[in-house]
């Protein structure tokens, strides 16, 4: 799901991997991570993204998610397991790209090529 532009795109924005000390780290910084509504012994359940930090990490990540969805035998399961829960198809892609961002920081950390597990 990442070609050389898109690739490009993430590790320019992403900088030094080594600023990230674990992945949800950098699912905050790229804005993926689900906002908190909280007031008292209120507590919402409807959460959306928080849509802070990076809007071009953000936008890369979602493309890239959008095409790993339809290609890479991971992803694609993760995203029709979350179809079968009954979540939007937006809702599953940014469930993807949170979870394509968990692998871009285990890739980065361990210097390692991606290799799909069967």
């Amino acid at each position: 799901g990442i070609g050389p532009i898109t690739g490009a795109t993430i590790l320019g924005e992403i900088g030094d991997i080594h600023k990230f000390s674990n992945p949800k780290k950098l699912v905050a910084y790229a804005g993926i991570d689900a906002s908190v509504s909280q007031s008292g012994q209120f507590d919402a359940t409807h959460n959306v993204m928080s849509k802070r930090g990076s809007p071009y990490l953000r936008k890369a990540l979602f493309q890239a998610a959008l095409v790993a969805s339809r290609s890479d035998p991971v992803l694609k399961a993760f995203y029709e397991k979350k179809r079968s829960e009954g979540k939007h198809h937006l809702t599953a892609i940014g469930a993807a790209s949170r979870k394509l961002c968990y692998i871009i920081h285990a890739i980065l950390t361990k210097n390692a090529p991606y290799e799909i597990r069967q």
